[in-house]
């Protein structure tokens, strides 16, 4: 690689002797390539630019791929059109990867390619790294991850993938403006990991002398907020989780969360399956999406509504044979699981809440292809849920489960400031007998309930995970511009 990359500096030396800035100040376009391919053969002053994919020489001619955003179009350049100096300068000392501009007319090859032959050339910005070799393109996986710009610029449909991504995330905000919600922003630092159970990453703000936590949710600031004054309010932002990392599961993510006052749990799942009509008709993507399941076996999910609505309870006692409604001590959960041979790793230092949901994500949650909505959970389960009025040891809450991977979880919130206290008080119980995944509570905003909340009903959605699902991926990091990755000099000294 550094031989290849001094051959090309060399090159980049010859184009400054002959007075060609190697990195110029910009480019005017006319057509994107996409649209260029579209126009009439004889339009002329067609400008066009990208990065040169495919670059053949034939003597006096020479064909390119310039590939932009938008796709690739054909360049042709002859000596007659651009010069016989311009056209050996380019022939010797252009290569793969460079960028370059091209001014000329369109026409349509013999072989039927739509392309503009040149008139003008312009060089705009050197490559001294090769591409990879064309044939097998990037298929390293680490590799992948790692250098992302090169699995965009080498395989096709992986920058496709990133537009939806952004396209559906513009629908979302559009969806959200149509129903009359206010975009707000919460901190990410926070002096509290709470919203969600999960282990937070710690760090220092050096001002206040203060150790702070990242955010593993946005859900209690958006609630205050509500008690603020706003009815609507939703946040799009970076949630940050210390866990284990699977296909799945990353450690950073985008969350989307929105609370409504006078809301309950139902509102928002007719309001879940009005905004996922929206998407698929904005995004005009097919309703019916062939998924892989973990085992990499194709499943049809078809996304049409309305969608099934599956009791958790009953769910977790057809798949265990246990009744989470009768067995509400973790000692005698721990021995049954033990008498039917449930085996859940680490089970020992869970608490009950924690273990639920672990045997739920073990016996259950894997054979679910969905759309569905679980409802139903014991109070134990979720400390931020409002207690149903029929069965005081429910909450109302759901959660949308797609192809065994959680999509969405929500619930009529918790507005009893004294309710809310005694929960956490059992969630720093469970903590201190070792529970790693108990929730924190928060005093402060203990406080702001005490100062009054309407009834809400909160949401939130793991956006990466629908992505992956709606692109038909599964693994989270093919629809994260940029996971994180070991540098490849840590990997060295471990």
């Amino acid at each position: 690689m550094s031989d290849l990359r001094q051959i090309r500096i060399a090159k980049l030396e010859n184009l400054k002797k002959a007075g060609i800035h190697p990195y110029p100040e910009k480019y005017v376009k006319t057509h994107q390539a996409f649209l260029a391919k579209n126009l009439d053969n004889g339009v002329k002053d067609v400008s066009v630019a990208g990065r040169i994919v495919m670059l053949r020489s034939f003597g006096k001619l020479m064909f390119a791929i310039l590939k932009d955003e938008s796709g690739k179009i054909q360049v042709a350049l002859t000596k007659q059109d651009i010069g016989e100096k311009d056209f050996d300068l380019i022939e010797k000392n252009i290569d793969m990867g460079d960028f370059i501009g091209i001014t000329g007319e369109i026409f349509t090859t013999k072989h039927g390619e739509k392309t503009v032959l040149a008139k003008k050339w312009t060089f705009l910005g050197k490559a001294l790294l090769p591409l990879p070799e064309k044939f097998h393109g990037l298929i390293d996986e680490e590799a992948k991850y790692r250098q992302r710009y090169l699995d965009m610029i080498m395989n096709e449909g992986v920058l496709d993938r990133f537009k939806f991504r952004s396209n559906l995330l513009k629908a979302l905000r559009e969806f959200y403006w149509q129903e009359g919600f206010f975009e707000v922003e919460t901190p990410t630092l926070q002096q509290n990991a709470t919203g969600a159970a999960a282990t937070p990453y710690c760090t220092r703000n050096n001002a206040y002398d203060l150790d702070l936590v990242l955010r593993i949710s946005h859900e209690l600031p958006l609630k205050v907020a509500i008690g603020g004054g706003f009815e609507k309010v939703f946040e799009i932002g970076k949630a940050f989780r210390n866990e284990g990392i699977d296909p799945s599961h990353l450690p950073e993510h985008t969350h989307i969360e929105h609370y409504c006052a006078y809301w309950n749990f139902e509102d928002n799942m007719r309001f879940t399956e009005k905004m996922f009509d929206f998407l698929f008709e904005k995004t005009e993507l097919s309703k019916k999406v062939q998924i892989k399941n973990k085992d990499g076996e194709l499943n049809e999910v078809d996304f049409t509504t309305p969608w099934k609505r599956i009791d958790f309870v009953e769910l977790l006692k057809k798949d265990s044979g246990i009744d989470i409604t009768k067995i509400i001590d973790v000692k005698i959960l721990k021995a049954e699981l033990k008498k039917k041979k449930i085996e859940i790793y680490g089970m020992e230092n869970m608490g009950y809440s924690t273990l639920v949901d672990n045997l739920y994500k073990k016996v259950s949650r894997p054979k679910i292809i969905g759309p569905i909505f679980l409802y139903n959970y014991p109070k134990s389960l979720q400390p931020l849920a409002r207690t149903n009025d029929k069965n005081p040891e429910m909450v109302d809450q759901f959660q949308l489960v797609v192809n065994g991977w959680e999509i969405v979880k929500a619930y009529s919130e918790l507005v009893d400031p004294i309710d809310q206290a005694e929960r956490f008080k059992e969630q720093a119980k469970a903590s201190a007998d070792g529970d790693e995944e108990a929730m924190q509570g928060d005093d402060d905003y203990i406080i702001a309930m005490e100062h009054g909340l309407p009834p809400i009903s909160g949401w939130g959605l793991g956006f990466d995970r629908l992505v992956t699902l709606l692109t038909q991926q599964d693994n989270l990091r093919d629809c994260v511009l940029f996971p994180l990755m070991k540098s490849e000099k840590i990997e060295e000294k471990q």
